[in-house]
């Protein structure tokens, strides 16, 4: 069964689909990973909000054709979904983001933030407007359409309705991994994955969970960066951004029970990461001195940590 086919069987109803019933905005999803994002929920029998400003791969510019050409081919195949041109970023542009869900079909489940931009650059050349760029698409983006699904999961719960949400972020390795020539935007994503903790944490009394993925795919993005994703391998393509989605989905259904993880995603594999954590100490019983300090913890900067990327 080819992939179109597969998905009109799910969408005629011969089948249960694992997101039925499920109200998604995902953004950044024109394109790339977030479309192949929208496309699988769509085939999982979820509604969707295909947010997408259409920028170039550094953020300039807007064009309304890529996410209304998602929704074209999700109604195509029997999926309900409409297109949202608004920035993510955006105080406003966000409100209106989440209220076309519950507007449009009743309520919202699923909140992906996926949507992003690269500017690259070593730090003695960066420009204060490259950080900023970066840092709002990525780190502001992720925070404004979740503030604004957690004041209405909030509300709904304090009402006594029952909310099942999930919140799914997208950090990346070149953050939590520290790749050199995008500080940017890996000081952008580590925070998204802290964020994403700290979220969990706050919105579960409400019903909501919250978790982030670190995606290795080969698209308009990654593609300038080479490498191992710009490999073209017979037979299964790790960097085919469809192998995202699936730890995307399952993490976005009703009953799933994952909740405050951050996840490296790759081809068939999916790794799970262990955050911030004290592996070793020294200490005295009196205020340190400079040099007994030195003496205890010179030790310290022989240690190399693994930070190379699974793949």
């Amino acid at each position: 069964m080819n992939g179109s086919s597969k998905m009109t069987h799910y969408l005629t109803g011969e089948n249960m689909g694992a997101l039925d019933g499920r109200i998604a905005v995902i953004t950044g999803a024109g394109r790339g990973i977030g479309r192949e994002h929208a496309l699988l929920f769509a085939k999982e029998g979820a509604k969707i909000v295909v947010n997408d400003l259409g920028g170039a791969a550094d953020g300039e510019g807007a064009d309304a054709t890529p996410a209304q050409q998602v929704v074209n081919e999700i109604k195509a195949l029997g999926g309900e979904a409409v297109a949202n041109y608004d920035d993510i970023a955006d105080w406003e542009g966000g409100q209106r983001l989440i209220n076309t869900a519950i507007e449009t079909f009743g309520d919202i489940h699923v909140l992906v933030n996926n949507a992003g931009i690269l500017r690259d650059r070593v730090i003695a050349n960066m420009t204060a407007e490259e950080w900023d760029a970066v840092i709002r698409v990525h780190l502001r983006g992720h925070f404004v359409p979740t503030r604004w699904a957690a004041a209405y999961w909030r509300e709904q719960a304090k009402s006594g309705k029952t909310v099942n949400a999930s919140i799914i972020n997208t950090s990346s390795t070149s953050g939590l991994l520290s790749n050199p020539g995008q500080s940017n935007y890996g000081a952008a994503k580590t925070g998204i994955a802290t964020f994403t903790e700290i979220i969990d944490k706050e919105l579960r009394k409400y019903g909501v969970r919250a978790n982030a993925i670190a995606p290795a795919a080969l698209t308009r993005l990654t593609a300038p960066l080479g490498g191992r994703l710009s490999e073209k391998p017979e037979g299964f393509d790790k960097g085919d951004p469809a192998n995202i989605s699936p730890m995307v989905a399952y993490l976005a259904m009703a009953d799933c029970p994952i909740h405050g993880k951050a996840f490296f995603v790759y081809g068939g594999e999916v790794h799970l990461f262990q955050p911030y954590t004290i592996v070793d100490k020294v200490a005295v019983d009196h205020r340190w001195s400079v040099s007994e300090l030195k003496a205890a913890a010179d030790k310290w900067g022989d240690i190399e940590w693994n930070q190379s990327i699974p793949m």
